[in-house]
């Protein structure tokens, strides 16, 4: 019997939208979880957002927001987000949901019941950023090593959690599990942090300064600290102390974090944990950082890369795949679209697009698009080790998909790859399809490598979800028979021979860099539209789109792609757009011309200029048309 599998995301802050490193630690979870199913253990998959604390109001009073109008907007985009990158959690958590708010007070009133939590004046050193208090220790040149900003120093009266009484047995337990943080460099650096002694946490905020928090149950003058609020949401999603999920998965939690909140996961919460009487969480997994341009985003600097653009341009799956391979678990890695690129076009298109067209292609060629049917005798023979090679990478597969090493579980499935590309050159099917005498022999070599196909489709599956049920179905295995349990991957030979093999297809198409790596928003080739309307929308869908007549006031050619053209237009602001239409449109064809935009589409980064708008135009096979006007308006005038 598998154990039951519990995975948590933090709760994202929601005092900015969704970027990459959101989506980076989302979709590990999504994979791990996907990965346990194969295994057929009972899962769930928490994540939500943290939606109380200083920064949500200041974020909140920037866009002349009430907190709560603000929460529920930045909380619907992280919750709209996750099934657009085809994450399939099993519940969504709000720290403003009144049974969260319940159970906070419920824990905050117990532990001071039991005599962890003093009143006491503090005056400390406080970064608005963390919305927590700094030792000079912690800083880095008298400032927030995560925001680079001089702490204020306050002086206030709050409640104290009585963190050091627990600093002894945290330590024990963190030797005596081994595992209980990993991977190991983020162990040691909580015990190298629990030397020093262990200072006590301020768990309130006073309402003088802070009201939009959950009021303490034992002073209603006070707001909780947002990380005490927080951290409780593992248990509050489980219905705890009586709710059935909490039984069931909480003895298997597993937390997934990154690198910046290792401190309030790794020693706050299972303090808490112990004080509450709860039993700690079984693992801490922590991830290194998305650094763009060698730095970590940030909004400030603007190198925030927004996962649904790239989604959008690249396919869903490739985006997901590169995330898992390029990252080694715990370290930081860069974000470049021309490595994701380079990515997409070695492993995917090369590697695994090229394999399951160039075996789809033979079986059609040579068996009439059926799975041929094999002779015993004639099987060992042609082996070669194909069998024994599947065994022993699922065995690596499965390795290191528990121990969260999805870049080395990646690998495993490619040095397959490889090695069926060896079989075929071994085997030269396609010297044994010229001689009758060698039908036997090309029967096996072929079923061997759909069987192995087959495989491979199961290994991707919680990476690629969408590609594994793509090959399936093109191996002839229809929708009610797809199965990715990793016992029936286990299990050589369980195609059916006869089985009718649908067409091939071009499973990840290769990226031409000179043509044009980003494509507008939106737009389709004329080939693949053939009266392809798109479902029908109402009035009121329809006017959420701000179409305005813009002047051009100036075009220019972008060097690296042959397709996209700079415009800076007015719209009665001046605004820069990005459009693939120089194969038609020179830059003088343009200036001074008026078009029409659509000014509130979402601003993306393409080629590195962040294109704010989009362009009409109508487009045909090699071609296209800007839709213009036919006399001179207003620029901004609309046309809704």
């Amino acid at each position: 019997m598998v154990n039951p599998f519990y995975i948590t995301t933090p709760i994202y802050y929601v005092n900015a939208r969704p970027h990459l490193g959101h989506a980076y630690t989302t979709i590990v979870a999504d994979v791990a979880c996907r990965f346990h199913s194969m295994l057929q253990a009972e899962s769930f998959f928490l994540t939500g957002t943290d939606e109380h604390g200083d920064k949500v109001v200041r974020a909140a009073k920037k866009e002349n927001l009430s907190p709560r109008t603000y929460v529920d907007k930045i909380s619907g985009l992280f919750r709209d987000l996750w099934p657009e990158l085809n994450i399939k959690y099993s519940y969504f958590i709000r720290t403003t949901d009144p049974s969260h708010m319940v159970l906070v007070k419920q824990i905050m009133q117990q532990i001071y019941d039991s005599g962890d939590i003093y009143f006491s004046e503090y005056q400390g050193l406080y970064c608005f950023g963390c919305e927590r208090f700094y030792s000079d220790r912690e800083l880095v040149d008298g400032k927030c090593p995560d925001h680079e900003t001089t702490p204020e120093l306050i002086k206030e009266s709050n409640y104290f959690f009585k963190m050091s009484r627990y600093q002894d047995w945290l330590i024990d337990h963190i030797h005596d599990n081994p595992d209980f943080i990993s991977p190991e460099q983020y162990r040691n650096e909580v015990l190298s942090f629990l030397k020093e002694p262990l200072e006590d946490l301020c768990i309130s905020r006073p309402k003088t300064r802070l009201k939009w928090g959950i009021t303490l149950p034992f002073d209603k003058e006070y707001v909780t600290y947002v990380w005490f609020d927080a951290l409780l949401n593992y248990v509050s999603a489980l219905g705890y102390p009586d709710g059935d999920r909490f039984k069931t998965f909480w003895p298997h939690a597993q937390h997934i974090i990154a690198k910046d909140i290792l401190k309030p996961h790794g020693i706050y919460w299972p303090i808490m944990l112990k004080a509450a009487g709860i039993p700690v969480y079984k693992h801490l997994h922590v991830h290194g950082y998305w650094n763009v341009d060698q730095s970590k985003m940030s909004k400030s600097i603007g190198n925030v890369v927004e996962p649904l653009q790239l989604k959008n341009v690249y396919g869903l799956d490739a985006f997901r795949f590169f995330l898992m391979r390029d990252m080694t678990f715990g370290l930081d890695s860069n974000f470049s679209e021309e490595a994701l690129i380079q990515r997409i076009n070695s492993d995917l298109a090369n590697d695994l697009g090229n394999l399951f067209s160039r075996v789809l292609a033979m079986v059609h060629k040579y068996f009439s698009r059926v799975v041929p049917e094999i002779d015993i005798d004639v099987e060992s023979e042609l082996d070669l080790g194909l069998e024994s090679e599947a065994l022993e990478t699922i065995a690596k597969f499965e390795e290191h998909m528990k121990g969260f090493a999805f870049n080395k579980a990646i690998m495993a499935i490619w040095e397959f790859i490889n090695h069926m590309n060896k079989y075929i050159d071994l085997t030269t099917p396609w010297v044994l399809a010229k001689k009758k005498s060698s039908r036997k022999q090309l029967e096996v070599v072929i079923y061997n490598l759909l069987e192995s196909l087959r495989i491979i489709s199961g290994l991707i599956y919680p990476i690629m979800p969408e590609t594994a049920k793509n090959m399936q179905k093109h191996l002839g295995i229809g929708p009610k028979k797809q199965s990715f349990s990793l016992d029936i991957l286990k299990k050589w030979k369980t195609l059916i021979p006869g089985t009718r093999v649908p067409k091939s297809i071009t499973l990840f198409p290769r990226i031409d860099l000179e043509k044009e790596p980003m494509t507008s928003p939106g737009r389709k080739d004329t080939k693949d539209m053939a009266l392809d309307i798109k479902p029908e929308i109402t009035l009121e869908e329809f006017n959420k789109i701000d179409l305005r007549v813009a002047t051009v006031i100036h075009a220019e050619a972008l060097p690296r792609a042959k397709k996209l053209l700079k415009l800076e237009v007015d719209i009665g602001e001046i605004r820069t757009i990005v459009a693939g239409i120089s194969e038609t449109y020179s830059p003088e064809d343009l200036e001074g011309k008026q078009v029409v935009v659509v000014a509130n589409l979402k601003p993306a980064k393409l080629m590195g200029i962040l294109s704010n708008g989009m362009l009409l135009a109508a487009v045909e096979k090699d071609s296209c048309a800007v839709a213009t006007l036919d006399k001179k308006v207003k620029p901004g005038t609309s046309l809704n």
